[in-house]
């Protein structure tokens, strides 16, 4: 099946090899600016050149169109369709479309291979694999396009879990949080400065994966629109840069760019919560689709819409 109104599954494929491209290379201006900030008000000189010397990096990938770091990360996809668009081949084409994207990417832009299957360690040397790329989903009324978002997040550390419970409250999350970035910037466990994400509640695998999700797929700047939830996620920026850690560990007061906490109803006995850290290269790159070949590019994913977060019986 084919016609105008369709969203070609060639295009898919063009269009995610180009975001993988753009993830690796070019730096999301959010995330740039964040940074600068954090150089007009770090004061400890070592952590000051940190911030310098990673400006400067990723100027130089933009400009030499090299990845920014030599460690690509884990490829993966973000869909947000709208519930009236149509995909050439459904989406079964899409998902084949999104893995040739990958293989392209690594041997093209290039990206290290890093995915192994976990016993074996067989290398395919393409990115591709057994669930990998990672396809999420997520739907929209009353659109008609296809939002594609890439995010290229390194698979090692950088996340921690603990099931609170109701009497934890808020001196629980704060505890926790604290408790996670002291041993994240000690043992060297993520990449920092970084953006923050926590997942607040739903079952132990919804509060990972919306933790991931407020870390990945929203701009720095951008609050919850609860506004007792983005006045905790000021406070827990401000408590993660006063622990006395800086970029990549060291001495200061920069480490966390911002906060974002995502939130999810659950059981009544339990406050289950996740903290993720991006890494300091914060790739992400997102394209809308629409029929007829139309392609806008962007970096903010808007993957957190009202439908999104919507509550009660519709």
């Amino acid at each position: 099946m084919s016609g105008p109104r369709l969203i070609a599954a060639s295009a898919i494929e063009d269009v995610a090899f180009e975001l993988t491209r753009q993830a690796a290379i070019v730096i999301p201006k959010d995330y740039s600016d964040g940074i600068k900030a954090m150089l007009e008000t770090e004061e400890n000189e070592l952590s000051k050149f940190v911030l310098k010397a990673m400006v400067e990096n990723w100027e130089a990938a933009e400009t030499d169109r090299r990845a920014m770091c030599a460690d690509t990360g884990l490829p993966r996809f973000y869909v947000k369709a709208g519930n009236e668009a149509m995909v050439e081949g459904g989406f079964v084409a899409l998902e084949k479309a999104l893995r040739r994207a990958v293989a392209r990417a690594t041997s093209e832009v290039p990206l290290r291979p890093n995915r192994v299957h976990p016993l074996s360690r067989a290398d395919h040397n393409n990115n591709v694999g057994i669930r990998a790329p990672e396809i999420d989903y997520s739907f929209e009324p009353e659109a008609d396009w296809l939002d594609l978002t890439t995010v290229h997040k390194g698979g090692l550390f950088g996340t921690d879990y603990r099931m609170l419970f109701p009497g934890d409250g808020l001196d629980g999350i704060k505890k926790f949080f604290l408790d996670v970035l002291v041993q994240f910037g000690r043992r060297g466990l993520a990449c920092q400065p970084a953006i923050i994400g926590i997942g607040l509640g739903g079952s132990k695998d919804t509060a990972m994966t919306i933790g991931k999700q407020a870390a990945c797929l929203r701009i720095v700047g951008d609050r919850n629109p609860d506004p007792k939830i983005a006045a905790l996620e000021a406070e827990l920026k401000a408590l993660g840069n006063s622990i006395g850690m800086g970029p990549m560990g060291f001495v200061g007061t920069s480490m966390v760019v911002d906060c974002h906490i995502e939130v999810a109803h659950t059981h009544t006995g339990g406050m289950p919560m996740s903290v993720h850290a991006f890494c300091l290269s914060s790739r992400r790159a997102v394209a809308r689709l629409r029929a007829g070949g139309k392609v806008e590019y962007r970096t903010d994913p808007a993957w957190f819409t009202s439908y999104h977060r919507r509550e009660g019986v519709e």
